[in-house]
């Protein structure tokens, strides 16, 4: 039997430690789907479009077990709507944790069917989130160490864009 498991996120952009928590979920499940948020507050720097091509780009190796997907509205629903009643979190630090555990605790109250589990990313990756990587992008510092090669050359084009040297 196939098991899925759903990586929500607004993934902008994203991150080698995004990339740790999807082949550690893969090492679990068979296939992810990375489920990326149409509808972020956070106003990202790329669309969801960009941001879903740049995800599949960087895990073109795992093609036939990573399904991106974009989703709006509660992620619940778009678990429902794939058939799919497990959802995987990052924790990078405990920091995280309050967060996370309150949406845990949302989402079962409102579908105790799903459940959450937690990852934490490598230690090498644990330090490494995407609004420091955009952070440091805007400043005109080096994110390749961050980041795959093709988010590095997109982050820096859209620098560019924006009139900002990177």
């Amino acid at each position: 039997m196939s098991s899925q498991v759903i990586y929500p996120g607004t993934f902008d952009p994203i991150t080698n430690g995004h990339l740790d928590l999807i082949v550690r979920a893969l090492g679990i499940f068979d296939t992810v789907i990375v489920a990326v948020s149409e509808n972020s507050r956070k106003h990202p720097k790329f669309t969801c479009n960009e941001r879903m091509a740049l995800i599949q780009e960087a895990l073109a190796a795992y093609n036939n077990q990573v399904i991106v997907r974009k989703f709006s509205g509660l992620l619940i629903d778009f678990a429902k709507t794939c058939n799919v009643n497990v959802i995987v979190r990052g924790l990078r630090a405990v920091s995280d944790f309050e967060y996370e555990f309150q949406l845990a605790g949302m989402n079962r109250s409102m579908c105790p069917q799903i459940e959450t589990i937690f990852l934490t990313p490598s230690e090498k990756f644990s330090y490494i989130s995407a609004s420091l990587v955009r952070e440091i992008a805007e400043l005109g510092g080096d994110v390749s160490a961050f980041v795959p090669k093709p988010v590095a050359q997109a982050l820096k084009q859209k620098m560019l864009s924006s009139g900002i040297d990177a």
